[in-house]
């Protein structure tokens, strides 16, 4: 039988053993707020950038070039990710037939018939057709772009120049200023140049960027002929043209969406690029002033340096 001392006892264990689970209760719930409170503030919020891992950053590195200019131009962000004297206007030579075969896609239809006068034939080498041969702009850009044809260009202008009712200097100047090509212009339609002074197109890296861009996206099935070794196409006589590519590096660039070379004694050595540089990502490179060969090698590095950067490495 409890005794009086035993019920007080047993009452104060009672009440020691409560106040303990009251505070372990108290302090389980304080701990629990004290971690749900940051998590329900942070619910639904974007980590910091600094929060979460990330590839390195690389920085666009490529060897001194030989070219007077040059860029390397995201075409899908409107990116510069590389560039030298990249706005200075320089001679163009035959990457003046970019903006020729623009101007001309902007104002007619990729069927229309092309007749080749005779004053379009008797236009200096490279070129391929005789005088009265008839195909269509397609056909006739793709052969004139890939083999920089001189003749091809010249019937191109004159038959866009012919429609517009303006001269071919007119048109092209129309057509620049339509992309807003504010550093380009051009003599005459092919880029030869004119005389030992003057150059028969002038304009700068970024411009010819953004051109052979437009280019491509105009028309990816001209602009795709650029890319093979050799391009074909029949007139409406049934002769049938095959002309070699003038760019010897087209089948080593990765994804090759256009190819167009220049070279004249002014301009020297050009080179205009567009390539994808992953899924629908396309960029554009251009050297201008470079030497006859090292145009090649100058835009092959950087492509090179290009894919490096997009799969953050400092080098492939």
């Amino acid at each position: 039988m409890m005794t009086s001392l035993d019920l007080a006892e047993l009452a104060r264990r009672t009440r020691s053993m409560r106040e303990a689970g009251l505070a372990l209760v108290i302090g389980s719930g304080l701990l629990a707020l004290f971690l749900f409170i940051p998590l329900m503030f942070n619910w639904g919020k974007q980590p910091a950038k600094n929060d979460v891992s990330s590839a390195p950053v690389v920085a666009f590195a490529v060897a001194p070039l030989e070219a007077e200019a040059a860029i390397v131009y995201d075409l899908a962000t409107g990116e510069t990710l590389y560039e030298k004297n990249a706005d200075a206007q320089l001679p163009l030579a035959s990457l003046t037939k970019l903006l020729t075969v623009y101007a001309a896609l902007a104002k007619l239809s990729p069927t229309t018939p092309i007749t080749v006068s005779s004053v379009a034939a008797r236009a200096e080498a490279p070129h391929a057709f005789a005088p009265g041969q008839t195909l269509s702009l397609t056909d006739i850009a793709r052969l004139t772009l890939t083999a920089s044809l001189n003749d091809g260009a010249v019937a191109i202008a004159e038959a866009t120049a012919s429609r517009e009712g303006r001269s071919t200097s007119e048109m092209l100047a129309a057509a620049a200023a339509a992309l807003n090509l504010s550093e380009t212009y051009a003599v005459n339609s092919s880029g030869l140049d004119v005389n030992t002074a003057i150059s028969g197109g002038y304009g700068s890296a970024r411009d010819l960027a953004r051109l052979a861009g437009a280019l491509v996206q105009a028309s990816p099935d001209i602009a795709f002929a650029t890319t093979l070794h050799t391009a074909e196409a029949i007139s409406a006589r049934g002769t049938v043209y095959r002309v070699k590519n003038t760019d010897p590096i087209v089948e080593t660039i990765p994804r090759l969406l256009l190819s167009k070379t220049g070279y004249t004694d002014l301009a020297r050595g050009n080179l205009a690029l567009v390539f994808d540089a992953g899924i629908g990502h396309p960029i554009a490179v251009v050297v201008l002033g470079s030497s006859k060969d090292a145009r090649f090698t100058d835009s092959a590095a950087l492509v090179k340096a290009t894919l490096a950067q997009f799969a953050g490495v400092s080098s492939l």
